[in-house]
């Protein structure tokens, strides 16, 4: 689909839908929306790397599980985690159950501990922005790339980091959730608050 989807009042990217209340409600008040908190930053980057191969409604449906299961994403809590931590998390049945993805979740926690001894986490990934977040104004779902040079750039510069799970992609979905990137369509009622948003982090010139 590369139109929009329309409730009575609001027109939404495609993606959206209007038959999931979750859904619809995550794209109007939160995907795209700058965040530049860590906690949150490091849950919505753990949750895009158990998206993979899944649809990320799942995902949005199993969050509260995932936030109670992983200590509300408690990265010097997480990293902590032993065997047993393992073998809660691969019984919780409320989360996705992979262990190469929970294994990254604890080893992304100890980076992020590792990393903010340098700096926070919200300010190594924005430093990649320096003239702010990145409006564009698409009108079809088809000129929305996979994965950009930046989100590559990014990508790499986590795992170099430590970081796993966090491909070019993955990066690229999670910068388009935390407003690193709006592509909201332009005919969609978020793209331009969205904007709005985004332009007060831009740089003074």
């Amino acid at each position: 689909m590369n139109g929009v989807m329309t409730s009575p009042d609001i027109t939404r990217c495609p993606w959206a839908g209007i038959a999931d209340g979750e859904y619809a409600r995550y794209h109007d008040e939160e995907w795209g929306m700058p965040l530049l908190d860590d906690r949150r930053l490091f849950e919505k980057l753990v949750l895009e790397g158990f998206q993979s191969g899944l649809s990320w409604l799942t995902i949005l449906k199993k969050r509260d599980n995932f936030r109670r299961a992983f200590h509300d994403f408690d990265a010097a809590r997480i990293a902590r985690y032993g065997d047993k931590d393992k073998a809660r998390l691969m019984a919780d049945a409320g989360i996705v159950r992979n262990r190469l993805k929970i294994e990254a979740t604890i080893d992304n926690a100890k980076a992020i501990l590792a990393l903010s001894k340098k700096q926070p986490l919200s300010q190594f990934l924005w430093a990649f922005l320096e003239d702010g977040p990145i409006v564009h104004r698409r009108a079809s779902m088809r000129e929305v790339p996979p994965q950009t040079d930046l989100s590559k750039a990014i990508s790499k510069a986590l795992k170099a980091e430590g970081f796993r799970f966090v491909g070019p992609t993955t990066v690229y979905a999670f910068m388009q959730s935390t407003g690193m990137v709006n592509d909201h369509l332009v005919s969609c009622h978020r793209h331009a608050p969205c904007s709005a948003l985004q332009m007060k982090l831009a740089p003074k010139r």
